[in-house]
Order: C-alpha cells, then sequence, then structure tokens
C-alpha cells in the first residue's frame, strides 16, 4: 500500500489572498516528501470525544492539502474516491484516523481525502469580498472543486482512473457535494456521488450579508466594513465564528453560523432546486442516513424529564406552525408506539429532528433526481452505538468507520462496539461503495441486488440489523409531514 499524505493541491496566499479563490500550488524542484500530514484549516480546538488521539492539530490559513492512498503508483487505472470531510464547516480534517483509507484502498480502489477552507475563511460571504467573476463567497466550495482538477489532472500518476471519480461525503462534507451537483464549475470532475447524511445547503445573499456584518461585530470590525476582516489574525476569525455559532438558535432549521451562499457566480439557484430541474442526471446518487441521526446532538433532550409532547411541538412549531406541529408529532407518536419504540418528549424531539433536517431532504433530492430515470440508490443504516447504554441509538457519523474499515480501530470502538456482527456491516458496506464507485451500481454478493430508487416504492437498502431492501422504510413518518401541509424541500435554503 502506497500513501502520500500532505500533497499541496493548491494554495492560499495569507492574509494577501484571503477570500479569494484558490491559486495553484507553488511549484518545487526534486521530489517532495509526502510522509506527513499537512496543515489543518484553522479551527477551534476539538470538543473532546469528536477527534481521535493522533489527529493533526497543527493548522494554517494555507492548508489545501490532500491525501492518497493506492494500492500502486502505476497505470490501474483503478476508481477513484474522493472523501469530503463533514464538521459543520467549522471543524475537521481530512487527515483523521477515522478517515484511514488503506483499508478502503486494498480492495483495489484509489482514496483520497482533502483539506477545505472551515469556518470564515470558506464560507464568508458578502459583497464587499467580491472578486472578478468569482462571486463573493463559497471559498471552501472552490478550494473541494480545485482538489478535483488536481485529480483529473494527477491520479493517473497515482493508479488511478481521471474518468471514474466517486466523491463522497458526510454531514457538512456531504452538503458540500449536494451544492456542487448545481454548479457548472464542477461539472465533468467527477462521475458519482455518495451523499451521507447531509442534503445540499446554503443561504441566500441576505442571510450570508447579515452573518458577514454580525462576525465583524464580533471580530471588533465595523460591520459595515467587512473587508476590513481581511487583516485580522486567525486566531480572532476563529474565536469571532465561535462566538458567531454560539448565538445561533439550536432549535433552528440546519442551526450552523455559516453556510455557502447563492451568489450568482458559482451558485446560481437552491441546488436542490436544480436538481429537479435536471441538474445532475448523469451523476448516479447514492444517498442515505442514520436512523437517529439528531441523538449526537440531542443528549440533553434525551435525558431531561421536562420535555414532554406539548413542548417537542412548540419547539416544532417555531419551524412549521403550530397546527402542523401537532399532527406530526402526534404521527411519529403513533408510529413509534406501534413499533414498539420509546416515545418520550426527547425520543420525540430527536425523531422528528432526525426527518426534518436529514432524512426527508435527501429522499426528496432522491425523489427529484430518479424522475429523470437517473440512477439513484438510497439506504437508511440501523447499527446502534452500544456507548453509554445505548443511548445515542444509530446517531450521526455512526456509518463512517463502516465505510473506511476503520471500526477496529480501538479508540472508535469504544463508540461503535465490535464483534462479527460490525465485520460483517464493514464489508457489505466497503464492497457496496467500491461498486458504486466501479460501475454505478453498488449491489454486490455482500449486500445482494440494490433496486433504483423510484418515488412509487421508495426502495431503500437497510444497512445494520433488520437489513436487506425496504421499501418506504419509516414511511408513516415521511408521509406526517406531507399529509401535515409542511414541504420539507431536498436541502435548507435560508433566505
Amino acid at each position: 500500500m502506497w500513501v502520500f499524505r500532505g500533497i499541496p493541491y493548491a494554495r492560499t496566499g495569507g492574509d494577501a489572498g484571503r477570500w479569494t479563490p484558490p491559486a495553484p500550488p507553488a511549484p518545487w524542484r526534486g521530489v517532495r516528501e509526502a510522509r506527513s500530514w499537512g496543515p489543518i484549516a484553522p479551527q477551534a480546538p476539538p470538543v473532546p470525544g469528536f477527534s481521535l488521539p493522533g489527529d493533526p492539530t497543527v493548522a494554517d490559513e494555507d492548508c489545501l492539502n490532500l491525501n492518497v492512498w493506492t494500492p500502486g503508483a502505476d497505470d490501474g487505472r483503478r476508481p477513484v474516491l474522493v472523501w469530503v470531510h463533514g464538521g459543520g464547516f467549522t471543524t475537521g480534517t481530512g487527515a483523521s484516523a477515522l478517515y484511514d483509507g488503506r483499508h478502503l484502498a486494498s480492495k483495489g480502489v484509489v482514496v483520497l481525502t482533502i483539506n477545505y477552507r472551515l469556518g470564515a475563511l470558506g464560507l464568508l460571504a458578502h459583497p464587499d469580498l467580491a472578486t472578478n467573476g468569482h462571486g463573493w463567497g463559497n471559498w471552501g466550495l472552490r478550494d473541494q472543486i480545485a482538489a478535483l482538477r488536481w485529480v483529473q489532472d494527477n491520479i493517473g500518476g497515482f493508479g488511478g482512473d481521471p474518468g471514474n471519480v466517486t466523491v463522497m461525503g458526510e454531514s457538512a462534507g456531504a452538503m458540500s457535494i449536494g451544492d456542487l451537483l448545481a454548479s457548472s464549475e464542477s461539472s465533468g470532475l467527477f462521475h458519482r456521488a455518495v451523499l451521507q447524511s447531509g442534503p445540499p445547503a446554503t443561504a441566500g445573499p441576505a442571510w450570508a450579508m447579515r452573518r458577514a456584518e454580525r462576525l465583524a461585530a464580533h471580530a471588533g470590525v465595523d460591520p459595515g466594513r467587512p473587508a476590513d476582516l481581511r487583516t485580522v489574525a486567525v486566531p480572532d476569525l476563529v474565536a469571532a465564528t465561535q462566538r458567531l455559532a454560539a448565538e445561533t438558535p439550536a432549535d433552528g432549521d440546519l442551526p450552523l453560523p455559516l453556510l455557502p451562499v447563492v451568489d450568482g457566480a458559482l451558485l446560481d439557484a437552491p441546488p436542490g432546486g436544480a436538481v429537479a430541474e435536471g441538474a445532475a442526471i448523469d451523476v448516479p446518487l447514492l444517498v442515505g442516513t442514520t436512523r437517529d441521526e439528531a441523538t449526537l446532538f440531542t443528549m440533553a433532550e434525551l435525558t431531561d424529564p421536562r420535555l414532554d409532547d406539548a413542548g417537542v411541538v412548540a419547539r416544532l412549531a417555531r419551524m412549521v406552525g403550530p397546527a402542523a406541529a401537532a399532527q406530526v408529532v402526534e404521527a411519529y407518536r403513533q408510529a413509534r408506539l406501534e413499533r414498539g419504540e420509546a416515545v418520550g418528549g426527547g425520543d420525540l424531539w430527536s425523531a422528528v429532528t432526525t426527518d426534518y433536517v436529514f432524512r426527508v431532504p435527501l429522499h426528496t433530492l432522491a425523489t427529484w433526481h430518479a424522475q429523470y430515470q437517473a440512477s439513484t440508490y438510497a439506504f437508511l443504516f440501523t447499527w446502534a452505538s452500544p456507548f453509554l447504554g445505548g443511548v445515542f441509538g444509530s446517531c450521526h457519523g455512526l456509518d463512517i468507520p463502516f465505510v473506511f474499515g476503520t471500526v477496529d480501530d480501538p479508540a472508535v470502538q469504544v463508540f461503535t462496539g465490535g464483534g462479527p456482527g460490525s465485520a460483517v456491516l464493514t464489508e457489505q458496506m466497503q464492497r457496496a461503495w467500491i461498486a458504486f464507485a466501479t460501475t454505478g451500481d453498488p449491489s454486490c454478493d455482500e449486500v445482494g441486488a440494490w433496486p433504483t430508487y423510484e418515488p412509487g416504492r421508495r426502495p431503500t437498502m437497510v444497512l445494520g440489523p433488520g437489513g436487506g431492501v425496504q421499501d418506504d422504510p419509516r414511511g408513516p413518518e415521511r408521509r406526517a409531514w406531507d399529509e401535515a401541509g409542511v414541504v420539507v424541500g431536498a436541502g435548507h435554503h435560508h433566505d
């Protein structure tokens, strides 16, 4: 196995290049060492439990580097898988041990993980930052496109096939990929896409401008002059982003401090709508979620005996109105009772949030993509974490180590659990993901025939306990939103 770490795929120019598109990397003479991880994007220190021992922590504004795992630096022309990490657009690195690519690559593919600009450096958007013909935001998305261009130009020397590139990501990584599906600037740079637990997500110009001005105030800059942030020290920008995140309502629709923006350049319109109008019909999609996405974020609610049905309705009403909220919550209560699942207030809030933020938008995206007879596949991940007595269930991010084969990492296994079942599920998911990357169809011996998604049946591959193809799993909850008159689109857009 060959591993190349910290390869620069593009360059940001520090203060001079802040909030400008990525530039070509600085050239070098001779052979460059690729034995060490490159710098990660500037970010706040990791929350305990959300990083692994040994993950790199050295950050730099010029953080645009990638890592390659390949069975051979030859002319093998193997399928290429490019991973875009999550972290709410504010944290993370492609060099985390969670994303160790050697297990996947050992099965005959080339695996890349990338770093891209995060937080204010990657997402701050305001007309004062406009660059000639390049819009005024989406710097992190432009980094991802630059990495994909690097793949087209260079991956042949690493045993990969530039004509067979699959992008895959989770959470903010999947949201990014959903956005790229709608951008003409990424056309032809990838050929298949895997979205795990992240629908497309964008902000409108007004929302993005308000956030930029608020962040400027947090950084001690005149809100009317956000361009002055170009001279603010990186640690102060990170701190200002943290303060912006702290005041973002936790009960809102996708409560992230900053998002990619529909700026009329990289993104002309919300990407979900673009897919509905035919964008990405030539790109096979594999999309899905974990069963209990929101438990990772709603721990306080899960264990709060004061949260009752009325409290859940009141919270949801802030997003969908009181009448619809009451109808949806009652539908969830009845569906869970019929399956013998917990119906405490915290359980209901977690289930409602899981579907409103993650599952229903991704199924809407699948429906819109499939209407063009495009190759579309859906999954539901049901393996449950045993951590803390199983309170997290099948939570957000739990599917990642099964895709990468890092379940056996001792630090990971504390959360995922182990045993023969985890080994079987790992093999199933890796083989299915590789089959999809190879042919555009995830069917394989390990999971069997995987039918394409279509709106009538909504066939979905369940990965975990109770596995196999099911038509419209948890359909009563999904239908509850339609029956209550709530439109949950293929992603989130803040105007």
